[in-house]
């Protein structure tokens, strides 16, 4: 029975939203009538409509002249008073068993309480019941959600409901369409701390999705799904979006063999965004964070043969959970959500002593290279510890210690640059007290540093080895038609850092976005400088850019803990990194909050990279940088003598659109691009140029960066240098490069 009473919707609040038959479509004759074979039509969840009309909760977008409707309620009792909850934009009938009960013309701006007829009580009847409605849309907004309820209990309407599919787009690109369960992301993830012997995981595990009430580990699965690529993408083989209210579970069968005197972990690069994680039936570890690795020691509940794998995940998409650019209703500049695991997943075989983790600093005066091992296990505190640096296989220092920290000087160190990203290859070993190795893991490091400087006409300018350097680069989201936030394979994903190399731009700001640990390793060995935002999430306050007196949000102490939680947590996995130099911790007021505090909490926690507290504003006066976003061409406020004690850039400019027929994500009147959309190939490529006009003026004002918004299109926006499935390039780099070198000489 649908249920008609608010304690039942209270009970499920998705309850009162039964699915709907719809079409666009002028149906034939009789469709009001509860025997009409509607099997054809689609089926979705109120309201429908488009975003924006007041008051709307918009379950399945409609945007056409017309939409036709029915609904099916089983009546268990005839309502005392029974009555329609309805929100119209803009004419409308509505029919239950083919008879007209209400007619409503013009538009409403809200939902209102409309008690049937007497024609309309005596149309009802028990058992099946046809509610059929008719809407046509003229001009503005528009919109249509009817709701059959007893006037005697009103229930309240739950925000629109989920639908249980993505959209599902055509798109895919080349290297997503050559995914297979046997080379689903096999490279070692890990590039700045390996081992010899690993397990990679990826691959066809089982799924199943429940209640999030539910605790015990389901019984029966549904099927299965690719990991690592997320529930909702193509690539899991699933697109099966996950509701605030449910919980995802995986489940594989691994083969082990563990050893005395020997620890198994578990390691996980992503998962998005609370799990538990069980071996063999025994809860084992747990993580809250959707973006960074984690690590589980699973020594006890593992057994030699087969073991049970089971991850529970939770991701609700919503609150202060940090989400960046996920959304549960994708449009605009928010995208699909992303739940699960949705990086590697693998497992080793490590000494009862061993290394956990290796923190590298340099310094380019010296040629000093700092190491600071973590070492866990019982005998940490008898071990020594010998590090070797090589150069192109020779090895040019090494050390050992007692000490926590190996240092070695490397004499005309060769630096690390754009023009010359060289790296020294790094072993990193456990010594037992008869100088036994115990554990050795290999690594790498860029000798660099970061800093600014004034030129003579008093601007503040980066520098990158005590030499000023402007920075120069797209804004990159790391977001793919197949696999959403997980690249399709690391071929993919260097293609994107090879494209952009290759067009002249030596910064990448990486965008709301941690990428998997190769792509940081790719950026450190190819010799492109990145900005690494934190992922956003959370309350916001009004978004004021440069003005001064700027407001935070108001988040609680526990809220912001987890945040700095996480931030730590990204900093941890990434700042060894020579390629990373700047870290961009807000991004136009985006769940900004407590600003100077974390802007004084990470310049003290990685003291050896620039901070631009909140690209685009709200400006507050804590780090290095000051940023402002102006689209579609550059400006700055140079007017405003207080930002002159920082960096000035231009974080997000550009956006310039160009859609591509046969490459678009969806081919909706909602693809966009900053300034409208271009007439012509021609005309967009002029957009462009002007803007980098704009920019050469603006750097000999003092602008000592800039960001162009953005390396590809991402679902609806279509404002990228390549189109989506990076199948068409609209700018080749070549060209791209010719019009780029005023900029960074």
């Amino acid at each position: 029975m649908m249920p008609l009473a608010a304690t039942a919707a209270d009970e499920d609040p998705y309850a009162i939203d039964g699915p709907w038959k719809y079409t666009f479509v002028p149906p034939t004759d009789g469709w009001k009538l509860a025997d009409y074979d509607d099997s054809k039509w689609q089926e979705g969840y109120g309201g429908f409509g488009t975003r924006g009309t007041p008051n709307s909760r918009i379950g399945t977008v409609w945007n056409t002249d017309h939409i036709w409707l029915r609904r099916t309620y089983d009546l268990e009792t005839i309502p005392k008073k029974p009555a329609l909850l309805v929100h119209h934009d803009e004419d409308t009938e509505v029919f239950l068993n083919g008879v007209q009960v209400a007619k409503f013309a013009r538009w409403s701006t809200e939902y209102s309480v409309y008690p049937l007829t007497d024609e309309g009580r005596q149309a009802l009847k028990i058992g099946k019941n046809i509610l059929a409605a008719h809407t046509r849309q003229d001009t503005g907004g528009q919109y249509i959600d009817i709701h059959l309820i007893d006037e005697n209990n009103v229930p309240k309407l739950p925000p629109a409901r989920l639908p249980d599919r993505p959209y599902q787009s055509e798109l895919i690109t080349k290297w997503g369409s050559e995914v297979t369960p046997e080379n689903a992301w096999r490279e070692y993830p890990r590039p700045q701390m390996t081992r010899d012997k690993w397990e990679n995981l990826n691959g066809q595990w089982n799924y199943a999705v429940t209640s999030e009430n539910q605790d015990n580990i389901p019984e029966a699965w549904t099927g299965q799904i690719l990991v690592p690529y997320a529930l909702e993408s193509k690539l899991s083989g699933v697109q099966r979006n996950l509701r605030p209210t449910e919980a995802l579970w995986y489940h594989r069968s691994v083969e082990l063999a563990p050893q005395d005197g020997q620890r198994t972990l578990l390691n996980f690069e992503a998962v998005d965004y609370a799990c538990r994680v069980f071996v063999n039936g025994v809860e084992v570890g747990s993580h809250v964070g959707g973006n960074t690795p984690f690590s589980i020691d699973v020594t006890k509940a593992a057994k030699s043969g087969l073991n049970d794998v089971v991850v529970r995940v939770e991701d609700k998409t919503g609150g202060a959970q940090l989400r960046g650019k996920q959304t549960l209703d994708p449009h605009g500049i928010w995208y699909t959500p992303v739940s699960g695991i949705w990086q590697t997943v693998w497992v080793e075989q490590v000494p009862s002593t061993y290394i956990s983790d290796v923190k590298i600093l340099t310094d380019p005066e010296t040629g000093r290279i700092q190491i600071a091992p973590t070492i866990e296990g019982n005998g940490a505190a008898k071990v020594s510890l010998k590090a070797t640096v090589y150069d192109n296989g020779n090895a040019v220092a090494d050390v050992t210690t007692a000490k926590e920290d190996l240092v070695v000087e490397i004499a005309d160190a060769k630096l690390w640059s754009p023009s010359s990203p060289h790296l020294y290859d790094i072993t990193v070993a456990v010594l037992d007290e008869k100088g036994a190795v115990i554990d050795m893991v290999s690594t790498y490091t860029g000798i660099r540093s970061v800093g600014t400087v004034r030129d003579e006409d008093g601007d503040l300018r980066f520098t990158l080895n005590g030499k000023p350097i402007f920075h120069w680069g797209p804004l990159d989201q790391g977001w793919w038609p197949d696999g959403l936030l997980t690249p399709p394979s690391d071929e993919a994903m260097l293609f994107d850092i090879e494209y952009l190399q290759a067009a002249g731009f030596n910064m990448i700001r990486k965008h709301i976005k941690v990428e998997p640990r190769r792509y940081y390793y790719h950026c450190d060995r190819l010799g492109m400088m990145v900005w690494q935002d934190q992922v956003s999430g959370g309350k916001s306050p009004p978004w004021t850019r440069m003005k001064p007196d700027p407001v935070d949000a108001e988040w609680s102490d526990e809220d912001h803990a987890q945040y700095l939680r996480e931030f730590d947590e990204m900093v941890t996995t990434l700042e060894s990194h020579p390629s990373i130099v700047v870290w961009v911790p807000y991004n136009e007021a985006w769940g900004q909050h407590r600003t100077v505090a974390t802007g004084d909490w990470i310049l003290q926690r990685d003291p050896t990279r620039l901070v631009n507290i909140a690209s685009g504003g709200n400006y507050w006066p804590v780090g290095h940088v000051a940023d402002h976003h102006s689209y579609p061409h550059p400006s700055f406020p140079l007017q405003q003598e207080r930002l002159n004690k920082m960096v000035k850039v231009v974080g997000e400019f550009g956006g310039h659109g160009w859609p591509v027929e046969g490459h678009l994500w969806k081919k909706t009147q909602a693809n966009w691009g900053y300034g409208g959309l271009p007439r012509s190939a021609k005309e967009y490529q002029a957009r462009y140029e002007e803007s980098i006009d704009k920019l050469l003026q603006l750097k000999g004002e003092g602008i000592a960066g800039a960001v162009y918004t953005q390396t590809t299109d991402v679902e609806s926006e279509i404002n990228g240098l390549m189109t989506f499935d990076r199948k068409v390039i609209k700018m080749p780099a070549e060209e791209l490069k010719a019009i780029h070198v005023p900029v960074t000489k």
